[in-house]
């Protein structure tokens, strides 16, 4: 199956990704579709992931999520909770926090506790080794427990506008491979 017969979908973490950010920069670049929510600065689980199950059900094409931080935890929440996860073909999982931190902001507090069932759909999970959301050993016990390919960057940080990823053409590459062990390929656009 090619990508025009999918949809690819991103899902930042909380406060939005920033122009910069190698999210916004895919947008821009490869036409690939933001699930904007109706608060970024004050994140209700719920309310996410209803707008996540609402986007992946106006059509029944299947889809690859890519998530950053607080988006990969919308990914694991909804996947725990929607009768429709056969939609979603996989999902790149892009530098998952640690929610369970007693040092958490309290506008993500109540995302904890994490989901950590296995993910009904391929996963890649993409890690920092000095991510200052969440220790390396902590990312590397919630990717196992999602059944992810890990993937570590080693020294990048939260893997954002600060991490200088550009245009992140090594993410490409892993969205490429993740498509393909979904069924599905991505097209000449997405390169």
């Amino acid at each position: 199956m090619d990508l025009d017969d999918g949809r690819v979908f991103l899902l930042p973490g909380w406060q939005n990704s920033g122009p910069g950010h190698w999210q916004s920069r895919w947008e821009a670049l490869h036409g690939f579709q933001r699930v904007d929510q109706a608060d970024w600065l004050w994140p209700r689980r719920g309310d996410w992931m209803a707008r996540l199950e609402d986007t992946l059900l106006a059509d029944d094409r299947p889809a690859l999520l890519v998530a950053h931080s607080l988006g990969c935890h919308l990914v694991a929440a909804w996947a725990a909770h929607s009768q429709h996860t056969r939609l979603v073909a996989g999902a790149l999982l892009v530098a998952p926090p640690d929610v369970e931190r007693a040092d958490l902001p309290p506008q993500v507090q109540t995302w904890a506790p994490m989901h950590r069932q296995p993910l009904p759909f391929a996963t890649t999970t993409v890690l920092s080794a000095d991510d200052p959301f969440s220790n390396a050993a902590r990312g590397l016990q919630l990717a196992a427990a999602w059944g992810s390919e890990i993937i570590s960057l080693g020294a990048a940080g939260h893997i954002n506008a600060d991490s200088g990823l550009g245009d992140w053409p090594e993410g490409i590459a892993l969205l490429r491979a993740l498509a393909m062990r979904g069924g599905m390929t991505l097209d000449a656009a997405a390169a």
